[in-house]
């Protein structure tokens, strides 16, 4: 699992402070549990908004891969899967580091 950013971690806790406030203030409560009814609700809800923040690596990763980012633009391509004797360009590069010069 992915170690969250900075972004998810600065939004979640501003959604479970504003969100554990508002509770607060609009339910009136003054019973111990149910101010620990409303703490946990703010905190799921803070862990809920921290995770569904996109990460900025896999955007890039999927505009690099081809992938489809709007959904009018439709699915996207398919892609040739290289035969199991084909070698990929990575592995031509590993195999020329072992090559001698002349």
């Amino acid at each position: 699992m992915p170690r969250p950013t900075a972004t998810q971690l600065v939004y979640g806790s501003a959604t479970v402070f504003l969100s554990t406030l508002a509770m607060l203030l609009l339910s009136q409560t003054q019973t111990g549990i149910g101010v620990a009814v409303i703490a946990l609700a703010g905190l799921g809800l803070g862990l809920l908004v921290a995770m569904t923040v996109p990460m900025p690596g896999l955007a890039r990763v999927a505009r690099r891969a081809g992938g489809s980012t709007s959904a009018t633009d439709g699915p996207a391509p398919l892609r040739a899967v290289p035969a199991p004797t084909e070698r990929l360009p990575r592995q031509r590069a590993r195999a020329r580091v072992g090559e001698r010069t002349r």
